[in-house]
Order: structure tokens, then C-alpha cells, then sequence
């Protein structure tokens, strides 16, 4: 059958005839992956093997199975792969297909390639972190040391630009491809409604058309869900409901992809493992969810995140493809038409997000100490690349000079991630390699052993489970266990907890108040009905979700005895004097702690007075200045400062919340002498000693506390008014007075809240002359008849401020 690559062959041998280096775009099902590698081993100038990397496992044995296929062949013939825990490759293959990890192997234990003609990057619009460094590792040893090895890029979607310069303006050659009409439908999930009950629901509306049905979802757990329930109530006996994962097993993939039976149609339910690289029979239907799940590193506390994400407009873009590819299809979209616009061009470079541990370690083995000497599309992200040096130093991979260690070298043997690849090192003292061995397979391997959070629990069912996958898998961990020099020991699965200390010393958490607090700083939740959500102490080995709701998918406990055994070095004792929120008083405690996690504390005696007024000064920094007892006397004394400066600028201190709480040790340290709580400190005191005695007297004179009466009371003013100082006086205080009292030298007049003998108001006023002329009279009618023992003048000013009611017959 011929297929729309074919016809663009020609010119892509041609090519690879002149130059060492090309570009090939076409689209999903226009056969690149089958098509193009028999095509080049037929080249005069490919002696070797032709090498076709896969970023995903089910692809990379689907396409060698393909294309055996094709040549009526058995795979391990012409046609090989090698995978991780799988491989079928023998001497006459001239074509294997690898997953980009293999191939970072393998380049790094021979960099001449040695037998191998040409590189052939296929999907690579998918931007792996691994297939950006194959690319730049193959790029590397083909300019030094192979000038004759070939490299081949290829992509459904691709800025085929960027590519084609990375690589020396090779030349680009496109395939138009064929797609029958895909119709869209959209169909938008409400906001609070499940996801998997949507898609099921969906899924058996979208039945109606003919074909079978490729359903994108964002994991395996979301998968599950939507095949239980379609399974519960779909009406069609005729129709398979098939899961398709990576944590799945070899033989249950194969069944997704898979034809159906005749007079059978299915349901496949997949990741975004088959939105390109995959051709699954039959298929008519998309129902596309139009979500995804990436990895987010955090380099500031190194930990990836697995987030949930919306998938890109090329990615939507190539699931809907899926449905034309044999015939005329519906692709339901499950978000509203106008939602696809603001949806991000492409998926981001994995280089941008991931933990480039593993790609600081690689590229130290291949002698690299800056990134900068390789050629890459997206270099790595310098915080990211730091980080990871910074990580590898600590763990004794590299030197200070970014060489590569002994111990480095024997991380790098083991292919696995740096930090697991340690652990099983650094266990062989223990005499805990196998353990160890076995927990770095089980950490790499999605949906071994189940989906237990108790990392204890997937370990023994991975021991028990009889499946080919758990056989290979255990297999691996033997031969890295080997490898590392150990193997033989006895598994205790009660050990996984200490051992996995080793890779994540940062991650040991500590339980408090329904949640867990990690030594690193950040706090994780458990599901309270999970068992280890009653432990003390966890190793935290994976998380999902935001880093203000993170949730433990991976944990297992670990002994306090053991943290102090093997943290004794990390452990800081030292002395915690802070304040007691409740009470506001200092308590002083030893502590003992590893990162952010208290192990053990206790009272501690004789503390020194400075530690204490330094605790003091520490909460009301952190906290604020409400944190300190402010009285009327403080408030007013400051509230005082303020009208004058307001008057005379900067000759008077800056008493606001800023600029008080920045000048804590110049005027509240002072203050602290003897104080062993907040409410010890007198903060008025505090403030005005903190005047020069000048300003003290000239407070007293501008801003006096007290306005003295014509009738001899020293009334108190308030500078906290609302509208400038105020004083509330009893009206026949102030008989006799023609001018407005005021303060600041008669630049700030007194707000007068006149009242009554019974000390209520009668009248606000600013302009005392004006209200006796004016308005007393209206006051004075009302105020006899209410308070006929006091004086109520009909000349105030003529008359004598009295505190007293009339004499008696008067």
C-alpha cells in the first residue's frame, strides 16, 4: 500500500546523499516512521545499522513490529528494538528502534557510534528532554568524531526553521501527507462536573457515529475511571473499552492497538501517547479532553510537580487528526470553540520545566562542563542547570570544577536518574543495594507493583506479581544491583523508607496537623484515611499538584532513630527563643532540626537577656506593630508627631508603620531591658525617648497633651481625630473665651465637640467667636429647659466659664 511519505523518498535519499544532516515534516499517518529507515539502509552509504529513536516504548515496538511486518520478517531480524526491560535485536538487524534514554546510553559508551550509519530523530516535535540531548550529543560527536554519520530529523509538527539552522541550514524536505475531513464538535464541561463522567458521557454520545473511538485523557488514574464506567453503562456488546498507558503492561498495549475483530468496534481510552506516534486501527471517533500531564520542576526546592495541564493548539490539533486518518471522522472537542484560541501555540520544550539532574550528569560523563560548547533549540534554563550542578556537588558526582568524580562515574553506569542512582550507591554500606536496586526500578516504572502511596506496598506487589513486565523489571534491579556492586541481599520492604532517605534527604517530612512539613520547607498532604497519614515521619518520594496543595502520591515512613542515624551530619542543634503567639510571651527551646523539621526540642534555662529582647524585636518585624500594646498614651504621642511634621517637615521624625517598624532597634531595642513579654513593653516610653530633648520640649510647647479651660481644667486633646485634634469640653468651660483655641502656634485650630452638663454633644465647631455670635442662641433656648441648675447667659463672652451649676436661689 502506498503511503504519502513514499512519494517524497527520492528526494529525501538525495539529500542524505550530499550532506550528513536533513529535516522531514509530515504529518501523522503519512508513514515516516515505517517508510523512511528501510529506505535508508538501501542508501550506498549506510554500512551500518540505522538507528530510529522513539520518545515512547509502546511506539518504539509498534513501529519495529510494523515494520517487520511489512518485509514478511520476524522482529529481531532486520528489524530490532531495544526499550527499557525489552528488547529484541540479533545479528543481521540493520534497522533498531530505541527510546531516546537507550540511545543517550549508548552514545555515551561509545561516542563514535561505531557500526551505526545514520540517527534518526522521529516525533521530535515532542521536545524531550532526552531527545534534545541525543540530538545535541549526536550533533556533537558527528562534527568531532563521525563527519559520515547521518541525522535525520522528523516531525508531525515542527518550527522546521530553528531545526534546519541547529543543524547547518540542512535541507528540509516536506511531505503534504493525505487526512480525510475531520468534522468538530464541541461539547464544554461544566465547571464543578467530573471529568471522567463527562468523557463517559460524551464517549457514548460520540458512539452513535460509526468507527471505533480514541479518547484522550490526562493519566492513568483518569483512564481507569472512565473505563469503569463506561464498561457499567455502555448498552453495546459489540464495543471494547481498551486503556492505553504507559505503566501498562506489554501485552495489554499491544491489545489497544490492536485491530478489532470483525464485527467489533472498541473504545481505546489513552494519554497523549497516541496523538502521534501510533496508528490504532479503526479509528473514526475523537472524544479529546483537552488536557494533559507534564512534570514542573522547581529548582528553588527541588522537587517536580506531576501538573494537569491544558493541552497545546498543535497537540489538540493532532488529536483531532487522528480520527481522518482512514476515513471521514467527528472529533468532540470538551471545551467551548472560542476556549481553543487561547489555548498555547505548542507544547513547551520538557527542557524548560524538567530537573536537569540526569542532563548535568550526562554531560559531565561526556566531558562538558558548560552547556553553552553543545548546540541545542532550547538551551538549558541557567536557574534549572545551577540547581542541578549544585545538587550533583552535594551528592559527590561532580567536583567543584564540574569534572566528573569516581563516584559520579558509577552513577552515570547505572542509567538511572542521578538522585536514584546514588541511593542504590550509597546503600551498598548497608548492605542494602538489592533494596535499593529494586526501589529505583519500582520509582521509574509508572504502575509497578500498583498505585499505593505506601512505597512499601507497591514494592511487595511488585515482588509478588508474576507478569513478564514485574519478571523484566525485577531482572533490572538485579543487574543494576550488580552493577553497583551488591546483589544477592534480602529485600525488607520495612527499609524502603531509610533507604530512599538517601535520593530525598530534603524530602523527609515530618507530620503536623493533618498534613506533613518536608525538611525543604514545603508541606504536602495525605488523604486522611491513608494508613501512613498516621505515621510521625516520611520519606516523600513524588507529589502532585500546585505547591500551595500538593498532594503525596509516594511516601514511605521512616524511623526517627533511623533520620538520626543517617542525617547526623544535617542534624543543627541550637537554641529557638521566640514569642508565644497566644500569650505574647517569650519561650526559650532547645531544638534539634533537619531543614525546616523540628526532631526534638525542650526548655531551655539561663537565657540570655539579649536573645530574648532579639525575639521581641523578631515578632514585631514579622508580625507588625499591632503585635505591641498600644495604649491612648502611645497613640496620641505619635498621633501628635505626626500633626507636626505634617506642619514642619522632616525636623520631626517619620513615625509611620514603614518607617517605625524599619527603625525597630534604634527606638523599641532600647525599651526591651527586662521585658519577658509584648505587654511588658511600654511603647509610649519607648517612643519618646527616642526624641532628642529638644524635641521633647518643643513637643510639649506645639503639641501640648492637655488644653487648660478658662474654668482651670486640664482637658485631654485627642491628635487621633478624625480631621486634626479635638477636644471634647463642657460648653460653659469656655464662657469668656473670644478666640478658638488651637496648637502648633495657632496653625492647627482645635475641633470643639462642645457639650452639654451631662457631657453630651451640643455642637462641633472650628470657629469658637462665630458659634457664640451665631448659634448659641439656638443652644441656649434648648439647653435651659433641659439643664435649668447651670448658667446659660445671653452674652457668654461677657460672662465667667464656670465647672459648677448656679448657686442654690440663684
Amino acid at each position: 500500500m502506498m503511503l504519502p511519505v513514499d512519494a517524497v523518498l527520492p528526494e529525501l535519499r538525495a539529500a542524505l546523499e550530499t550532506r550528513t544532516e536533513a529535516v522531514l515534516v509530515a504529518p501523522p499517518g503519512a508513514g515516516k516512521t515505517t517508510r523512511v529507515p528501510p529506505a535508508l539502509i538501501e542508501a550506498p552509504w549506510a554500512a551500518g545499522k540505522v538507528l530510529l529513536l522513539s520518545p515512547r516504548r509502546i511506539a518504539a515496538r509498534a513501529a519495529a513490529a510494523r515494520m517487520a511486518a511489512e518485509r514478511d520478517e520476524q522482529v529481531g531480524d532486520t528489524i530490532g528494538y531495544r526499550v527499557r526491560l525489552d528488547a529484541r535485536s540479533g545479528p543481521k538487524t540493520r534497522i533498531e528502534v530505541i527510546t531516546e534514554g537507550v540511545f543517550t546510553r549508548m552514545i555515551l559508551g561509545d561516542p563514535e557510534l561505531r557500526g551505526v550509519s545514520a540517527v534518526v530523530f522521529d516525533e521530535f516535535h515532542e521536545r524531550s528532554l532526552e531527545g534534545d540531548l541525543g540530538l545535541a550529543l549526536a550533533r556533537d560527536a558527528q562534527s568531532g568524531l563521525r563527519p559520515d554519520l547521518r541525522l535525520l530529523v522528523m516531525s508531525a509538527t515542527l518550527d522546521v526553521a530553528r531545526v534546519a539552522s541547529l543543524l547547518a541550514d540542512a535541507p528540509i524536505v516536506e511531505c503534504t501527507g493525505r487526512m480525510f475531513p475531520v468534522e468538530l464538535r464541541y461539547r464544554p464541561r461544566a465547571a464543578h462536573a467530573a471529568l471522567e463522567k463527562h468523557v463517559a458521557a460524551s464517549v457514548r454520545q460520540a458512539l452513535n457515529e460509526p468507527g471505533s473511538a480514541l479518547v484522550f485523557l490526562p493519566g492513568a488514574r483518569e483512564i481507569e475511571r472512565t473505563a469503569e464506567l463506561l464498561r457499567a453503562e455502555l448498552r453495546d456488546p459489540d464495543v471494547d473499552v481498551r486503556p492505553l498507558y504507559g505503566a501498562m503492561s506489554a501485552a495489554d498495549q499491544d491489545a489497544a492497538i490492536a485491530p478489532s475483530p470483525e464485527g467489533r468496534r472498541k473504545v481505546v481510552l489513552a494519554t497523549s501517547i497516541a496523538e502521534t506516534s501510533l496508528t490504532i486501527e479503526g479509528v473514526r471517533i475523537v472524544v479529546d479532553s483537552g488536557l494533559t500531564r507534564r512534570a514542573r520542576f522547581e529548582p528553588a526546592i527541588g522537587l517536580s510537580r506531576l501538573e494537569t495541564v491544558r493541552a497545546s493548539q498543535a497537540a489538540v490539533e493532532q488529536r483531532r487528526g487522528r480520527a481522518g486518518r482512514l476515513a471521514p471522522g467527528v472529533c468532540w472537542r470538551l471545551w467551548s470553540e472560542g476556549e481553543t484560541r487561547a489555548l498555547p501555540p505548542f507544547d513547551r520544550p520538557e527542557m524548560l520545566d524538567a530537573d536537569l539532574s540526569a542532563l548535568a550528569l550526562d554531560l559531565a560523563a561526556w566531558g562538558v562542563r558548560d552547556p553553552a560548547v553543545l548546540t541545542w533549540l532550547d538551551p538549558p534554563p541557567r536557574a534549572a542547570w545551577e540547581q542541578a550542578v549544585a545538587g550533583l556537588t552535594r551528592i559527590g558526582a561532580i567536583d567543584a570544577e564540574g569534572r566528573l568524580t569516581d563516584h559520579g562515574r558509577a552513577l552515570s553506569r547505572l542509567a538511572l536518574p542521578p538522585r536514584l542512582a546514588h541511593m542504590v550507591v550509597a546503600a551498598k554500606a548497608g548492605g542494602e543495594t538489592r533494596l535499593a536496586a529494586h526501589l529505583s526500578v519500582l520509582l521509574t516504572e509508572q504502575g509497578l507493583g500498583g498505585r499505593s502511596v505506601d512505597v512499601r506496598e507497591r514494592l511487595q506487589g511488585m515482588l509478588r506479581d508474576r507478569s513478564e513486565r514485574a519478571r523484566a523489571a525485577r531482572a533490572l534491579a538485579d543487574r543494576v544491583a550488580g552493577q553497583a556492586g551488591g546483589g544477592g541481599e534480602s529485600i525488607d520492604a520495612e527499609r524502603a523508607g531509610a533507604v530512599l532517605a538517601y535520593a530525598y534527604p530534603e524530602r523527609v517530612a515530618k507530620a503536623r496537623g493533618g498534613a506533613f512539613l518536608l525538611a525543604n520547607g514545603r508541606a504536602a498532604s495525605l488523604d486522611p484515611a491513608e494508613p501512613l497519614a498516621r505515621e510521625h515521619y516520611l520519606v516523600v518520594a513524588e507529589t502532585a499538584g500546585a505547591a500551595d496543595r500538593a498532594r503525596i502520591l509516594a511516601a514511605a515512613p521512616i524511623a526517627l532513630a533511623d533520620i538520626e542515624r543517617e542525617f547526623a551530619g544535617a542534624i543543627e542543634q541550637g537554641a529557638r527563643v521566640a514569642v508565644d503567639p497566644a500569650s505574647g510571651a517569650v519561650r526559650a527551646r532547645r531544638t534539634r532540626r533537619l531543614g525546616a523539621i523540628v526532631l526534638s526540642e525542650g526548655p531551655l534555662e539561663n537565657v540570655e537577656a539579649a536573645d530574648i529582647e532579639q525575639a521581641l524585636l523578631d515578632t514585631v518585624r514579622d508580625n507588625g506593630l499591632s503585635v505591641l500594646e498600644w495604649d491612648d498614651a502611645a497613640t496620641q504621642l505619635r498621633a501628635r508627631v505626626a500633626l507636626l511634621r505634617s506642619l514642619d517637615g522632616e525636623i520631626w521624625p517619620d513615625w509611620s508603620d514603614e518607617a517605625l517598624t524599619a527603625a525597630l532597634p534604634q527606638w523599641l531595642a532600647p525599651a526591651l531591658g527586662g521585658a519577658k513579654r509584648l505587654a511588658d513593653v511600654g511603647v509610649a516610653q519607648a517612643l519618646a525617648a527616642s526624641l532628642p530633648h529638644a524635641l521633647r520640649r518643643r513637643l510639649d510647647e506645639a503639641a501640648p497633651a492637655r488644653f487648660d479651660t478658662p474654668a482651670g481644667s486640664a482637658l485631654t486633646i485627642d491628635y487621633a481625630a478624625d480631621g486634626g485634634p479635638a477636644l471634647d469640653v463642657r460648653l460653659q468651660e469656655l464662657f469668656g473665651l473670644t478666640t478658638h483655641p488651637s496648637v502648633a502656634d495657632g496653625r492647627a485650630p482645635l475641633t470643639l465637640r462642645l457639650l452639654s452638663p451631662a457631657h453630651r454633644p451640643v455642637q462641633t465647631t472650628k470657629d469658637l467667636p462665630g458659634f457664640w455670635r451665631g448659634s448659641y442662641a439656638a443652644v441656649r433656648a434648648d439647653m435651659r429647659g433641659r439643664y435649668p441648675k447651670h448658667p446659660w447667659p445671653e452674652d457668654p463672652v461677657a460672662a465667667a466659664p464656670t465647672r459648677r451649676a448656679k448657686p442654690r436661689g440663684s
